[in-house]
């Protein structure tokens, strides 16, 4: 039970990362997987993917093609709505961080 709780409240904190990201300039999946890497965050493409999916039906990324080297690579960037969200996390945390 609380390794279902924990994965949970990780996944949310990897959703905040990545909108982080995206905010200030486009990001991939495997640069995104590296850079949660260099935190200490270790994340398959099965586990990422879905999220950047997931962040993109909701609307708080935008997605777009890019032929690099050959291959489709998919960037996302951070939409209006997703930089809405990102503020209120922000502020979210702020106020969670101060109480405890």
């Amino acid at each position: 039970m609380q390794d279902a709780v924990l994965r949970k409240l990780y996944l949310g904190f990897i959703q905040i990362h990545i909108l982080h990201h995206a905010k200030t300039e486009p990001v991939y999946g495997s640069w995104m997987i590296a850079e949660l890497a260099r935190h200490g965050h270790t994340l398959s493409a099965g586990t990422l993917y879905p999220i950047l999916h997931g962040l993109t039906k909701a609307g708080l990324l935008s997605v777009e093609k890019q032929t690099v080297e050959g291959k489709y690579r998919k960037y996302y960037r951070l939409t209006e709505s997703g930089a809405c969200v990102l503020l209120l996390a922000k502020e979210k945390i702020q106020e969670l961080t101060r109480e405890i």
